[in-house]
């Protein structure tokens, strides 16, 4: 392939929702991602909180206008011939900020040049410009195949829905309203057999309380096996609902391992240890139960890391006795556990 082509790809992504402390939260957003040489084309743009016009949550209509925009076959959206690539997560208003870009044909090439911020209709590529990136020039005939496959009914498919399973009923319902804010389904059960498969279909994950015995989660298990769904299933750490949340985004994470750019963590009661692929903002929160069983959580590091693994020095206090760590990125969540 001559040097001056890129290679175009999509890939299914998310902005992770969270529950923050006093009462804030942030949506839980399925998008497609553009993948340009086999990299997230959103990493490359520094530690920007966004998502394409690719969402599963808009009516289908519109994501068949986005597509067929990003294809030219439609006229370009702002002045200039430029096109929206990433917009605010929370209510896609041009004036919370846009990554935009010039798509225009070269003969069969499609080509994506002039990146830019931008705040109104007007892109000043001086100031704003994101220089170093792009030109990108794409072979026309796999571009339209990309594109053209959401169109056969490629859309992502929107599973943000969960089955909520335990024995304390007012933390289930606490962790419902809680998913339910953040804009992921949640139903409570303890008993998944007979439900029908259609039903069953509905649910990207599956998360038990810690009083659920392994009898009763072996059944659940067995009831979306028998229906040939694969599904994700978390064993919650502790009756806390923001490390619950936190644990649900990380198994909603479609994205593929390779391209995620939170790749790693681990925490004792010393350190946290996390590892991130490109440049990005990285938050830990530890969340603990003392000995009388009531909660602490405590923000630990809000920081932008470079590519690497990193050791970050945890406070004692924050990580005392049963402890947990959550790190996110504005896509990327993970969650473990504190070892001694």
């Amino acid at each position: 392939m001559p040097a001056e082509y890129a290679t175009f790809g999509l890939a299914p992504a998310m902005r992770a929702g969270a529950v923050l402390t006093g009462g804030d939260y942030e949506a839980h957003r399925d998008f497609v991602d553009f993948v340009v040489d086999g990299r997230p084309l959103l990493h490359r743009l520094s530690d920007l909180d966004a998502v394409s016009p690719l969402a599963s949550d808009i009516p289908p209509a519109i994501f068949t206008a986005q597509v067929r925009g990003l294809l030219l076959e439609t006229g370009a959206p702002l002045p200039g011939g430029r096109y929206v690539l990433y917009g605010c997560p929370e209510c896609e208003d041009l004036a919370c900020g846009a990554v935009t870009a010039v798509i225009a044909r070269d003969g069969d090439d499609y080509v994506w040049r002039d990146f830019a911020w931008q705040t109104d209709d007007t892109a000043d590529l001086e100031l704003n410009g994101y220089h170093g990136i792009g030109p990108f020039r794409f072979h026309g005939a796999e571009y339209r195949a990309a594109l053209g496959a959401l169109l056969d009914g490629g859309a992502p498919a929107s599973r943000r829905r969960v089955l909520l399973i335990g024995a304390r009923v007012a933390v289930l319902a606490k962790l419902a309203a809680a998913l339910r804010t953040i804009g992921i389904g949640a139903d409570i059960t303890r008993d998944a057999t007979g439900v029908p498969t259609e039903e069953l279909r509905q649910y990207g994950a599956v998360a038990f309380g810690r009083a659920v015995t392994e009898e009763e989660r072996a059944a659940v298990r067995r009831s979306f096996e028998d229906a040939g769904l694969d599904v994700a299933h978390v064993d919650g750490l502790a009756p806390i609902v923001p490390l619950l949340v936190a644990q649900i985004e990380q198994a909603l994470d479609r994205a593929p391992a390779q391209q995620r750019r939170l790749t790693g963590l681990a925490a004792t009661d010393g350190a946290a240890y996390v590892e991130v692929t490109s440049r990005c903002r990285v938050r830990l929160t530890a969340h603990r139960l003392d000995r009388l069983y009531r909660t602490h959580t405590s923000e630990v590091f809000d920081g932008v890391l470079e590519p690497g693994r990193h050791r970050i020095a945890l406070d004692s206090k924050a990580v005392k006795g049963e402890a947990f760590l959550v790190a996110r990125t504005s896509g990327s969540v993970l969650v473990e556990a504190v070892t001694r």
